[in-house]
């Protein structure tokens, strides 16, 4: 049991706001500036209710829901746009003291989609629900509703613009994977995970990735760790990269790093990229990354940093 002497020190926030082709000849210094700002920002959010002896789960989804409304990211106001020009979003949500979880994809009206899936775990009966059906669920749950024009940005349209007229993959016309994530340890041991993305560029027939798919790009068992990932999901789906780094945790004894580490190289192997965030029971926080640069920040009571290079 936690005692009130140490309760203040025992906390962790990890967070990432996507991972890929991030170099500095590619980021204007002004471009920077704003992701470390708001990185800070999302960290000194969950800091906070951390720090005052609240719940991993409340600190996550504040935290992601200060990267969703950030444009920068690919998540809630700024996310990628569907091949029909659409916002489709996913999210999912995870804590580790009961493995209670929620996840929405698909959904296109929800302001913070990172409450959806919250909403999603606590009061209905189910963990996923899509599209339409969670567009009625978050009206009928009372939350913030916000039109297409709310989420479209010009750098996302052009994104997709861009696509279509030189015919790019999926996977070529802006390999910064967006996502936005949070994992966070609170000062009764307990951990938890948030993940939240609008998918990839010019996406069709209502393709899913891993951050609403519970056990791929998000993750939460108080027995081994907390994950939040971000990637090309298809292979993170494959591999089952959050459960599998829990998995490699609780039964291996894996430090969180090591367990990190191993199932990203064996994602690499598989040809995919991308990057997860973990912090443990015992107060491990790591990340690891296979692409050029993640953004990314941890907290904890000696303070914070951020990070978005990979030699940082």
């Amino acid at each position: 049991m936690t005692t009130a002497a140490n309760a203040q020190t025992d906390w962790k926030l990890v967070i990432h706001g996507g991972a890929g082709v991030i170099e500095r000849d590619r980021l204007s210094p002004e471009k920077e500036r704003e992701i470390r700002a708001a990185l800070d920002q999302a960290l000194a959010t969950g800091s906070k209710i951390l720090a005052d002896g609240g719940d991993a789960l409340d600190a996550v989804e504040a935290t992601v829901k200060v990267l969703e409304n950030d444009p920068n990211f690919n998540a809630g106001r700024g996310a990628v746009f569907t091949y029909e020009g659409r916002s489709e979003l996913d999210a999912a949500i995870m804590e580790g003291e009961t493995r209670k979880a929620g996840a929405v994809a698909g959904v296109s009206a929800t302001k913070n989609p990172i409450s959806l899936a919250r909403a999603v775990m606590e009061d209905s009966p189910h963990v996923m629900l899509s599209g339409d059906g969670a567009d009625i669920f978050s009206r009928e749950q009372g939350l913030e509703q916000a039109p297409p024009e709310y989420f479209a940005t010009p750098e996302r349209r052009r994104q997709l613009e861009e696509m279509k007229s030189n015919k790019l993959s999926w996977f070529d016309v802006d390999m910064k994977y967006g996502t936005v994530g949070a994992v966070a340890l609170d000062s009764e041991g307990h951990v938890a995970a948030a993940t939240s993305t609008g998918g990839i560029t010019g996406k069709r027939w209502g393709r899913i990735g891993d951050s609403p798919i519970i056990g791929a790009g998000t993750y939460a068992d108080d027995r081994a760790c907390a994950v939040s990932a971000t990637g090309a999901g298809e292979f993170f789906i494959r591999e089952g990269v959050a459960h599998e780094i829990c998995a490699r945790m609780r039964m291996k004894g894996d430090t969180a790093e090591v367990a990190a580490d191993a199932v990203m190289a064996e994602v690499a192997e598989l040809g995919g990229t991308g990057g997860v965030i973990v912090v443990s029971p015992q107060g491990e926080a790591a990340w690891s990354f296979n692409t050029p640069g993640m953004y990314r920040g941890k907290a904890s009571a000696e303070g914070r940093t951020v990070a978005i290079f990979g030699d940082e």
